[in-house]
């Protein structure tokens, strides 16, 4: 087994497109859906989306960023808590994680907590992006020998 993306629906499409690929994934592909087969594998009715795909350099996973045009769906809260059942993180290593997070900035990243040191294999943190997707960056303090 492999994991092959994650999804996340949002409003803007372009502004959370940017922001990832601020974070260094590479745009695979976008697409526009719609039709019965869309709507069965939704159980939605009406269902017309447009996606964009992202992935890391390493080609491993990715993102996959949905915006419903139709139906209308409920609105989510960009600023819940990260202890709220349901919400989910994006794990991104990283290595230079200031540099990343200057990247980050003017695409709407903010940090959620602070920044810290574990113990002595990373530094870490939660960063808030375009309609509240949260990121956690990884920087390894101790990188493989090659």
């Amino acid at each position: 087994m492999k994991l092959e993306h994650i999804g996340a629906v949002v409003h803007d499409l372009e502004a959370a497109k940017a922001f990832f690929l601020a974070l260094g994934l590479e745009l695979e592909g976008e697409a526009s859906l719609e039709g019965d087969t869309v709507d069965r594998i939704t159980g939605l009715k009406g269902v017309r989306t447009d996606i964009a795909v992202l992935r890391p350099p390493d080609g491993h996973g990715g993102v996959e960023l949905i915006k419903y045009h139709t139906p209308e769906g409920p609105e989510g809260d960009p600023h819940a808590p990260m202890n709220t059942p349901g919400i989910s993180h994006f794990v991104f290593s990283v290595e230079d994680i200031d540099a990343t997070l200057e990247r980050l900035r003017p695409h709407g990243a903010t940090l959620v907590g602070e920044l810290v040191r574990y113990e002595d294999s990373y530094r870490l943190c939660y960063v808030r992006g375009p309609e509240g997707i949260v990121v956690e960056l990884a920087e390894a303090l101790v990188r493989p020998e090659a």
